[in-house]
């Protein structure tokens, strides 16, 4: 009996072309980090030209890493949001050195990479209700969607009026877009073995017929491969025992653990690979710092590859070696509009908020923090300012309600390290 119980919370196994294709899904799915996590770290000092091997050697090396210590379907990149607190928050609005931001990713990562390797992960998962387990999911793919609407050309920033405004539906990339929706979900519908990948294809083929290409494309020379030790294990602790340095590291390894744990709590297909997911997760983060990036996290385009059928390493495996063959390959990326890409997100978003139909919605006090990671997340474009504020009011409503019992005292603890995170990113932020 005993035995027959294990195995049943084995993965299953998939055939190896699946797994293949939904790597080639999710890396198509997250291709566009390779592009963008440059362009925000320029900000912070990092060249362009250095931090794309960065960015392409941390994403090789942590999907590795995912998929042979784990065997979960993660893929592993520099994480959006994640960079922009590193840039914008870090070295502009604490007015440190990219040096020090490094140095401040490392140590957070080491603290990560100790609660990763402890009781205390799955302790602090064990303890998370459901209900906001589900706005999690939901919370991400409500970013996906939005992301994807975005990519579409769909949606854009509404500017003074409001938050998000219509797209020109007669632009030929919208057009193309629209197209892409449509053929992806008929095949997604009909079930046809590699739906996703078939849509990227076809839409990327008819965007390149009518003159819709990638963009932003950085002029990269392998060449300059060479220069890449410039940025390699730089990280400054000459501050380290400052407030502001020790402020700043609580913020982050608030971000980097609880980012992590709800991504893999959303996306993992099999929960019983979440320990090691967090320790692989953790490790990679870890080494981002002295490969000259920003920190890693599990990436959330993940759920693509998931969705086509990936639940083993050799998903995230496949992926890794992708961005390793992107050094060769970087200028191939702007033969793939982000009207191929996008409707691949938008479908992937819908699946993910399809959880919201556990939710327990006529308790209003589970619902309501549920709803606020729900729409906090996308209006933010962060999950960790998503889990704050939920996880903040989800034992206030408890306490009104008069079920403080039904709340554990580890809930209690997380609503004030998250309230203390608030603040600490609210003083580094002015």
């Amino acid at each position: 009996m005993e035995n027959k119980i294990k195995r049943s919370w084995q993965p299953k196994k998939t055939p190896i072309q699946k797994e293949i294709l939904a790597g080639i899904t999710g890396f198509f799915a997250i291709s566009y980090i390779i592009i963008v996590n440059p362009i925000i770290l320029t900000d912070a000092g990092i060249p362009a030209n250095l931090s794309v091997f960065a960015t392409i050697f941390s994403s090789f090396i942590g999907s590795l890493i995912m998929g042979i210590w784990a065997d979960a379907p993660i893929i592993i990149t520099p994480g959006m949001g994640v960079n922009a607190f590193f840039t914008y928050t870090l070295v502009v609005g604490m007015d440190l050195t990219w040096e020090q931001a490094v140095a401040i990713s490392i140590i957070s990562s080491f603290l990560y990479m100790v609660i990763a390797f402890t009781p205390i992960s799955e302790y602090l998962a064990q303890k998370i209700p459901q209900n906001l387990k589900i706005g999690i999911t939901a919370g991400i793919g409500m970013f996906l969607v939005v992301l994807g609407l975005e990519k579409a050309g769909i949606v854009k920033s509404g500017g003074s009026r409001s938050l998000l405004a219509m797209g020109n539906l007669l632009a030929p990339e919208v057009i193309l877009s629209l197209l892409g929706i449509m053929l992806t979900l008929i095949l997604f519908l009909r079930r046809v073995p590699g739906d996703f990948i078939i849509g990227i294809i076809v839409i990327s083929i008819l965007g390149n017929i009518i003159g819709v290409k990638g963009s932003n494309v950085p002029n990269i020379r392998l060449t300059e491969i060479s220069k890449y030790s410039e940025i390699v294990a730089q990280g400054d602790f000459s501050q380290l025992f400052t407030l502001k340095f020790l402020i700043a590291i609580f913020s982050m390894t608030m971000i980097l653990v609880f980012e992590s744990m709800g991504i893999l709590e959303g996306l993992l297909p099999v929960k019983s690979q979440f320990k090691k997911a967090f320790q692989a997760s953790s490790i990679a983060t870890f080494l981002s710092g002295f490969l000259g990036t920003s920190p890693t996290v599990a990436a959330a385009e993940s759920a693509s590859g998931i969705q086509s059928g990936g639940r083993r390493g050799a998903m995230a495996i496949t992926s890794g070696l992708l961005f390793l063959a992107a050094i060769f390959l970087i200028p191939l990326l702007s033969f793939i509009p982000e009207s191929a890409i996008a409707p691949v997100i938008i479908i992937t978003g819908a699946i993910m908020m399809q959880q919201l139909r556990f939710v327990k919605f006529a308790d209003f006090s589970e619902w309501f923090p549920t709803f606020l990671i729900l729409v906090l997340i996308p209006l933010t474009s962060s999950i960790s300012t998503g889990l704050a504020f939920g996880f903040i009011v989800y034992p206030i409503c408890k306490l009104v309600v008069g079920n403080y019992k039904d709340v554990s005292k580890v809930m209690y603890v997380l609503s004030f390290l998250f309230l203390i995170q608030l603040i600490c990113e609210s003083i580094i932020g002015q």
